[in-house]
């Protein structure tokens, strides 16, 4: 590496500092400034007032141990992402100071570039990092250096008032135990869930609130904090609203696309689904295997890259589902309307062809732009109900027929069978809640998954085909570390994982189906699952090992998912299949820009953290509707099963509802409890009453906490003292001093709900 050019000694001139400054690959303070000129004695003194003088003169900005040019960022700063864009993290500095002159630098986050096990975790919206920084000629750049702890999650809360007048801010988020005093309250008032930003530097300073959201226990409400605090864009721009009427307008061209409107395909989804992707048909070939087809909303037709739908698509990444509502990826028009596959309307789509023989394998396929034409919208329980009742229609009876001999492919791949039970909320019209249950897996959820995993797999390979980019899903094998810990959890069950095999899906299938005893094998069942990496997305191919498939994208889901529109616009590229839009309206391609090309790994990075925020906002969200659910039933007792041992207590869920709660180690008893976590387990020092991760047992409800989604058991034998009353509302248990809450948020909502609609359910691979 070059030595730094040699700098001038004595004295510098106020340039010569701020060159040095921006220049040092170090952060520069009085002592490096005066080291690099060689000054001593009345030279640093004078180094010193020359600081001063710079500073007062908005030149630099900082502190004696590490200046920065003014309106620059620090060598070592710590930051804050605000944003996604075109698949770049943009970051800003964590501190600035409000009243400093000009907006605050945004800064390029650089990630370090590690595949696989040792990949550090993705960063994402809202995330603090302490980085490196510097200045090019294209702006600032950040090489993150660590993650640091979130401080902001606890920023949308609940306004409480204490007795002596003063306000706090309780937070929903169940991870943050503290309240925040409220140094400007504005015009919220106690009792209602606001958002508030930090005012000043120091956690003292307190909170201003920035916006009153209403009544914290309407249940439509739980989603809308989800979505703040996860930072989840939900309101359309201008432009965006603007363009997707005309981009709605375009014509479907009856010569440029394959009419298929004669075939009667089916569109099998959920019984309130608020948009339809994908369709299927099959008819038998006469020799023992079937034609099929998977018909997919062809949304690359409406959304073309650079467009203001585009961009904004982009930077959501994918559709986020609640109960009461979805925050789409496009606008309503577009995806509940004209690329939704409606029974009854001519639809463009992308059409893939498979032909599936006797063994159930796909032995080819093609992809074309087509015209369609749904003969049904059906529901999953509709369809079992037909087949169920031995005489279905034709069209259904065939889908059935071919299913079966995808399921035999299936079976001889041998992909990771996990049963992992979906938490099912049902509102009622007022939007209150009617029930919540485990739903129910079908056969029909079974028949559609596997038409899509086999047009996922097909888009892959034709895009390998032609060498063209590929957005693939992967799924990369478990890492050895992770391996190394099953190994030692089973062995405290008497159970052997030897490591010096393969390991395939197949193993684990093996592992869990010698197990009879359906208490021991949900247990094995989680830690396999535990073992698991995290499925993501990226341009380099892994394989997916939970599907058992060297190659596999997603192509079913373009009106939900970006990953899924890429790969319809590489496939309009490698097979020629571009169908331009007229001059002036919106962007004529429809296939891969320049610039999706050129960034096709920082927007895999980017949609594959917005599908982790997403997963994250619905499943916090259920949690508050379980717990706001429970809430009526506090001092109830349940069946549960201890799904996690740690030193201060163990978490346990109910039986067929899910809803997870913690028993505190205190309240066991008396006798002191020993944390085996090998074993995963609580040991009782004298009676040797063990509570282990699996084992099933009646606990009674001591807390159901609405806001933040966390339940409290106890013993069904505890003092009733450790159990919360049951529907309080925080107006009705004033504090009965000042400061803040012992323990912040403890809200129940007292009433339960009628009968009524579903949310989306049976979401596709």
């Amino acid at each position: 590496m070059p030595k730094p050019p040699k700098l001038p000694q004595g004295m510098p001139t106020p340039q010569q500092v701020l060159d040095f400054i921006q220049s040092s690959d170090i952060p520069a303070g009085k002592r490096e400034i005066a080291k690099a000129f060689g000054l001593k004695g009345q030279e640093k003194i004078k180094l010193k007032a020359l600081l001063k003088d710079m500073a007062e003169d908005g030149l630099i900005d900082g502190k004696k141990s590490t200046f920065h040019r003014m309106g620059g960022v620090p060598k070592v700063t710590t930051l804050k992402i605000i944003d996604v864009d075109d698949g770049e993290l943009i970051a800003e500095p964590d501190n600035w100071d409000p009243e400093a002159p000009g907006k605050p630098p945004r800064l390029v986050v650089r990630e370090p570039k590690v595949r696989g096990a040792k990949r550090p975790p993705a960063l994402k919206r809202g995330d603090r990092i302490l980085a490196r920084t510097e200045e090019t000629e294209r702006g600032w750049i950040a090489h993150p250096m660590k993650k640091l702890p979130a401080r902001t999650e606890g920023l949308m809360g609940v306004v409480e008032i204490d007795r002596t007048g003063k306000a706090w801010l309780a937070p929903v988020d169940k991870r943050v135990r503290q309240s925040s005093p409220i140094a400007d309250l504005g015009h919220a008032e106690e009792g209602q869930l606001v958002i508030a930003e930090r005012v000043g530097r120091s956690e003292r300073a307190g909170v201003k609130v920035v916006e009153v959201v209403g009544d914290p226990y309407a249940p439509r409400n739980f989603s809308l904090i989800a979505i703040a605090k996860h930072g989840i864009p939900h309101i359309f721009p201008e432009e965006v609203l603007e363009e997707a009427p005309r981009a709605a307008k375009l014509k479907l061209s009856e010569k440029a696309r394959e009419d298929l409107r004669h075939l009667p395909i089916v569109a099998i989804d959920p019984a309130d689904a608020r948009d339809h992707d994908d369709a299927i048909w099959a008819e038998p070939d006469g020799q023992g295997g079937f034609n099929a087809l998977v018909a997919i909303a062809d949304v690359s037709f409406y959304v073309r890259p650079g467009s203001a739908l585009d961009r904004e698509a982009r930077k959501r990444g994918n559709s986020v589902y609640f109960p009461d509502r979805v925050v789409p990826m496009l606008p309503e028009v577009l995806s509940a309307d004209v690329c939704s596959l409606k029974e009854g309307e001519d639809r463009a789509a992308m059409a893939c062809h498979l032909h599936i023989n006797a063994d159930g394998k796909v032995s080819s396929f093609r992809f074309t732009r087509a015209l369609v034409r749904i003969a049904h919208n059906i529901a999953y329980e509709d369809a079992q109900a037909a087949v169920d009742a031995g005489n279905p229609p034709e069209y259904l009876a065939n889908l059935w027929a071919a299913w079966r001999a995808l399921s035999a492919a299936r079976e001889a791949r041998d992909p990771l069978e996990l049963e992992l039970p979906e938490r099912r909320v049902v509102l009622d019209e007022q939007g209150r809640i009617a029930s919540i249950a485990i739903r129910e897996r079908l056969d029909a959820h079974r028949v559609v998954e596997d038409f899509m995993i086999a047009a996922n797999v097909a888009a892959a390979k034709a895009l390998e085909a032609k060498t063209a980019p590929v957005v693939y899903r992967i799924h990369e094998p478990p890492s050895r570390e992770k391996l190394i810990a099953l190994r030692d959890y089973l062995a405290t069950m008497g159970k052997k994982l030897a490591l010096g095999q393969v390991v395939t899906p197949g193993l684990f299938n093996r592992m869990l189906k010698d197990i009879s005893d359906e208490a021991e094998k949900a247990l094995v069942m989680e830690a396999v699952l535990r073992s698991q990496t995290q499925a993501y997305y990226g341009p380099a191919n892994a394989g997916h090992f939970g599907l058992s498939l060297g190659s596999y994208a997603h192509f079913t889901s373009p009106i939900r998912r970006y990953s899924d529109l890429l790969v319809h616009r590489a496939l309009v590229d490698a097979y020629k299949l571009e169908q331009p839009a007229p001059p002036g309206s919106i962007p004529a391609t429809s296939g891969l820009s320049d610039r999706d090309r050129a960034s096709l790994e920082q927007v895999s990075d980017a949609i594959s953290q917005t599908e982790r925020r997403a997963m994250e906002a619905e499943r916090d969200t259920i949690d508050r509707y379980v717990a706001a659910w429970l809430s009526g039933r506090v001092g109830e007792v349940f069946d549960t099963r201890i799904t996690g041992v740690q030193a201060f207590g163990f978490f346990a869920t109910i039986t067929g509802l899910g809803g997870d709660g913690l028993v505190p180690i205190s309240t066991l008893g008396g006798e002191y409890f020993r944390h085996d976590e090998a074993a995963k387990a609580l040991v009782g020092s004298e009676s040797g009453t063990t509570y282990a991760t699996g084992d099933r047992l009646k606990l009674r409800l001591a807390e159901a906490n609405a806001l933040t989604g966390s339940l409290k058991f106890v013993l069904p034998d505890a003092d009733s003292g450790a159990i919360e009353p049951r529907g309080i509302r925080p107006e009705e248990r004033r504090r009965s001093g000042g400061g803040p809450p012992k323990k912040a948020g403890k809200f129940m909502i007292g009433k339960r709900g009628r009968p009524g609609n579903i949310r989306h359910q049976g979401r596709k691979k």
